[in-house]
């Protein structure tokens, strides 16, 4: 059957597939995007069809297989058009997350040692001031004014210039709000 046959037999039976999709649906839109892609699909294959058989009973199994997978797709998606379930996800996507932990890592180690301890033991490990002070040896103003002092180094290194642009970045800010008494 030639290409220009095959075309026509598929717009004859439009009308019919319509009918059939838009019973399957309940939706005059959805009915004609399944007719949409059940031509589509049925172009795509034309070699399967046997000559002789009943074409419209081929386009009716296409169109029928090809709702019920959409139906099944569409049971496992949650529409969200206006973003309010999207902006509850607490993590970005791996790839910024990564790039930025990769960030923070290098303005860590951009920091003098002794700032960089300090803020890994009380934004990491969540030690209060007076213990921070007591494995350092060193009196509680020293583990404060080193911290501000990490504190600033990493948001200068980080391009950081407002609270608002650690608040904005969830890798940042984790870190951040666990730091008691911050200043940017």
């Amino acid at each position: 059957m030639s290409d220009d046959a095959f075309g026509a037999r598929m717009v004859a039976q439009m009308p019919y597939l319509r009918a059939f999709a838009i019973s399957l649906s309940g939706s005059y839109s959805l009915a004609d995007d399944l007719v949409q892609e059940t031509l589509v699909k049925a172009w795509s294959h034309a070699d399967s069809f046997q000559p002789g058989t009943n074409f419209r009973a081929w386009l009716v199994t296409i169109l029928r297989n090809t709702y019920f997978s959409d139906y099944r797709k569409r049971s496992r998606e949650v529409q969200d058009s206006d973003n309010v379930l999207a902006e509850q996800i607490p993590v970005k996507g791996g790839q910024e997350a990564k790039a930025t932990m990769a960030d923070v890592q290098n303005a860590l180690n951009e920091l003098p040692p002794e700032q960089r301890e300090i803020l890994l033991m009380i934004g990491i490990t969540e030690l209060s001031y007076e213990e921070a002070a007591q494995i350092c040896n060193v009196p509680i103003g020293t583990v404060k004014s080193r911290l501000n002092r990490a504190r600033a180094k990493l948001a200068e290194h980080l391009g950081l210039t407002t609270l608002n642009d650690i608040d904005s970045d969830p890798t940042v800010s984790d870190l951040a709000t666990r730091m008691p008494g911050r200043v940017v």
